[in-house]
């Protein structure tokens, strides 16, 4: 065993040269990561993966002379170093929503808490150019799902995602649902410049994500790749203003395939920014008029359950104190081994042992693999 968590091998891989979501899952499949890493090294990968590819020989060179530069070691420190939690598909720490997709993200690097994904969820998405109209919708619809407990997801571009975001954020102040970006850049750069400051406050209090590796420059056919995700975390998906093609409307047919409500906010017939809602409407689609519209197609339940009166996001229960407490601070949302989580703490391996066995039989971590890593169903504390 390297030491290494496989998530360390497939952050490697998905930083390669055009490798994204279909081509990572072939590497993926071949085997053991780490034997698959060598194999790229040494430039033998078999056809299967180079699927569509016009310049698979080329591409197989490229990936190898990549790989010889790369250090999966150094490449994991660094994400621990910037705080980047990674869990991937199969891990028990891979969010729910995404576990059962059709096309889920083999691997998801996140900042903030992926616990928030507990709340029922609601996708507020818009063109990147709206009207001062579709600005104070987004913001208020935003505002008033997160003060009901509601989690808001969105993608963090200009317009009425970042509209979104702000309303949700601002509802923490009142005791609201904290929110989650899914964004299609990695999460050194996860948004426009202008939106970075807002990005940094969704993920102090909810969670940012991508499947795309911390360092890679982003590029034009990720952020409609992404929307699949944005889709698949959403219990309900509202489109407030949109043109009749564009990044909107992709993310209503991922959530039309798999089976979501989707809501369009109606606004004036002469306006291109409400064209596309306009048409979902009369395709079909729900109209949302307000906070009570959303409401109504969520589990009652659920929503009551999530709703908190005031304050910061709470715990379903508090978290451990003492050595436990500190392994759980240590842990953070990366699978770690052993080894490390006794050097970290310096504990006493006997003391370290009891703790660790506390937390693993009050599910707030598990062992996999020689690693231990945090589950996400219990909420952290103390924001």
């Amino acid at each position: 065993m390297s030491g290494l968590p496989h998530e360390a091998y497939l952050a490697c891989m998905a930083g390669l040269p055009s490798v994204g979501p279909a081509t990572l899952r072939r590497l993926a499949a071949l085997g053991p990561v780490e034997r698959t890493w060598a194999r790229l090294r040494s430039g033998r990968i078999p056809g299967s993966v180079l699927s569509g590819s016009p310049s698979g020989v080329d591409l197989v060179a490229r990936w190898s002379q990549v790989a010889r530069g790369v250090d999966p070691a150094q490449r994991w420190a660094e994400l621990r170093s910037a705080g980047v939690g990674v869990t991937s598909l199969g891990s028990p720490g891979f969010p729910d929503a995404l576990r059962s997709d059709p096309d889920p993200p083999v691997l998801l690097f996140h900042l903030g808490d992926p616990g928030v994904l507990v709340a029922p969820r609601v996708a507020i998405i818009g063109t990147r150019r709206p009207t001062g109209y579709g600005v104070r919708i987004a913001h208020r619809l935003a505002s008033g799902l997160a003060s009901s407990g509601v989690c808001v997801v969105s993608g963090l571009a200009l317009g009425i995602d970042a509209a979104a975001h702000a309303g949700a954020v601002g509802a923490l102040d009142g005791g609201g649902a904290p929110p989650v970006a899914v964004v299609g850049s990695g999460l050194d750069a996860p948004c426009p410049q202008p939106n970075r400051a807002l990005a940094r406050r969704v993920a102090a209090c909810g969670m940012v994500c991508s499947e795309v590796p911390v360092g890679v420059p982003a590029a034009p056919w990720r952020f409609p790749v992404r929307n699949r995700i944005i889709a698949a975390f959403a219990d309900v998906v509202v489109v407030v203003e949109s043109a009749v093609t564009g990044g909107s409307m992709s993310t209503v047919e991922h959530a039309l395939s798999r089976n979501r409500t989707v809501l369009a906010v109606p606004g004036p017939v002469d306006a291109a920014s409400s064209e596309g809602t306009n048409r979902l409407i009369a395709d079909g689609a729900g109209t949302c008029t307000g906070v009570d519209d959303v409401l109504a197609h969520l589990d009652p339940g659920r929503v009551v359950a999530a709703a908190r009166p005031s304050g910061p996001p709470a715990n379903p229960r508090p978290l451990p104190g003492g050595l436990a407490g500190r392994l759980l601070e240590l842990l953070g949302w990366r699978p770690e081994t052993v080894d490390h989580l006794i050097r970290a703490s310096g504990a006493d391996p006997r003391a370290f042992a009891v703790a660790l066995d506390a937390l693993a039989d009050s599910g707030w971590v598990v062992r996999r693999d020689g690693f231990v890593e945090r589950c996400p169903t219990q909420r952290s504390g103390g924001r």
